[in-house]
């Protein structure tokens, strides 16, 4: 009885030895994304190998959402914190720094980031435009950084990471495509778009969009609306002829409704910064993107 007792003894030793301080749950790996976007493609690299647990629920704003207690739980368990950052999840930032003690990676690093808009009327700010994942192509280099990072912290299922990150990224070159087959329907004097903060840029670079004005000068949905930004919008409007504004989905759409009123235009509501529920069309990044283009594509029109 003593000599079995030594023997798992020996065996706890050495497995822990093995396994190191990493977190493991019963369901694997444990691993937090901040937002549902990039909890969604975390959960398509690490698949059944990871536990993952996105901090901000559905429908979340992050430019001002409100962290809670259990973020703070959650972070501290992790064995790897994913986050978009250029300061998007700027409110979660201190809780990460103060309570992270795995990897915290950042999955933009590598994206050409863009500016601020010169019509967001706001200082230069070193971070850059944080919306990144509106281009497919640079989600793909957040599936690398992702890859990179599970199989450094688990490389017992760097195989299993490479095979889940290869058949993503064909999905979303997939999805690439038929985002340009379908804006192609576009002519490209008509590929003007004005929205109610600045959330399309890399959108707009990758598809040839004018990006004509913002009901919210802006990069966060945040910000206040003078009545100086909205007879400038409503001139812009009047001025080239656009007949439909876009806004996000769960915003405040007074705004959007005035502007509508005032100048004969009709809104369409997209997703931005969150997924939707399991009902919406718009659970997963690849039927976010599909559901939005759909929306600006049928708007233009």
């Amino acid at each position: 009885m003593k000599r079995t007792l030594l023997v798992w003894l020996f065996l706890i030793i050495v497995w822990g030895s093995v396994t190191g301080c990493t977190p493991q749950t019963k369901s694997g790996l444990t691993v937090v994304a901040t937002t549902t976007i990039v909890g969604d493609v975390v959960r398509q690299v690490g698949g059944e190998r990871i536990h993952l647990v996105v901090l901000l629920p559905v429908g979340a704003d992050p430019h001002t959402y409100e962290p809670r207690p259990s973020d703070a739980a959650a972070i501290q368990d992790a064995a790897v914190i994913f986050m978009n950052g250029l300061e998007l999840e700027h409110s979660l930032e201190p809780v990460i720094t103060a309570n992270a003690t795995g990897k915290v990676i950042t999955v933009s690093d590598g994206i050409d980031v863009l500016p601020f808009s010169a019509q967001a009327g706001e200082e230069a700010h070193s971070a850059g435009d944080p919306h990144v994942w509106m281009d497919p192509n640079n989600v793909m280099v957040w599936v690398k950084n992702i890859e990179k990072a599970l199989a450094e912290i688990d490389p017992q299922g760097a195989s299993i990471y490479q095979s889940n990150a290869d058949a993503y990224l064909q999905q979303l070159s997939a999805l690439d495509a038929w985002i340009k087959t379908e804006v192609n329907g576009i002519p490209l004097e008509k590929r003007k778009l004005i929205t109610d903060h600045q959330s399309l840029g890399y959108f707009a670079r990758r598809y040839g969009f004018d990006l004509a004005g913002l009901i919210i000068p802006s990069i966060s949905t945040d910000a206040s609306v003078s009545a100086a930004d909205l007879a400038a919008v409503e001139k812009e409007i009047k001025d080239s002829g656009i007949r439909t504004i876009f806004v996000e989905k769960n915003s405040n759409e007074s705004v959007a409704a005035q502007i509508t009123a005032d100048t004969g235009t009709t809104y369409v509501t997209i997703y931005t910064g969150t997924l939707g529920d399991e009902k919406s069309g718009a659970a997963t990044y690849l039927d976010f993107m599909r559901i939005n283009v759909t929306a600006i594509i049928d708007g233009l029109k």
